[in-house]
């Protein structure tokens, strides 16, 4: 299954209030995990079972609460059991798709 989350500060003490810390120490906590993940420039997607990844991202939001008393956190989920390696396998399919397309 996949989840894809942003989580954030929705208070900052930076001049140019710059999330980049915080949201830094949220996927450093998603890379510790030892999961599958990759980080955009809006999202980060991470692979694994309900049981495996709500406690990660729970933990990237306590890491940002470090810094703000108030967190904001997006979460979209493709919940299909028994498949894995779709974190590459999705965009593959849809590039393979694309190329005959051209």
């Amino acid at each position: 299954m996949l989840f894809a989350f942003s989580v954030a500060p929705a208070t900052t003490d930076t001049p140019d209030a710059s999330m980049a810390a915080a949201v830094a120490e949220a996927i450093y906590v998603v890379k510790q995990s030892g999961l599958p993940y990759e980080t955009t420039s809006m999202f980060t997607t991470i692979e694994g079972s309900w049981d495996e990844v709500m406690p990660v991202i729970k933990q990237a939001c306590d890491a940002v609460a470090k810094t703000s008393s108030r967190v904001s956190l997006v979460l979209k989920a493709d919940l299909r059991p028994g498949f894995s390696g779709e974190l590459t396998g999705k965009v593959e399919r849809v590039n393979e798709a694309l190329e005959r397309l051209e």
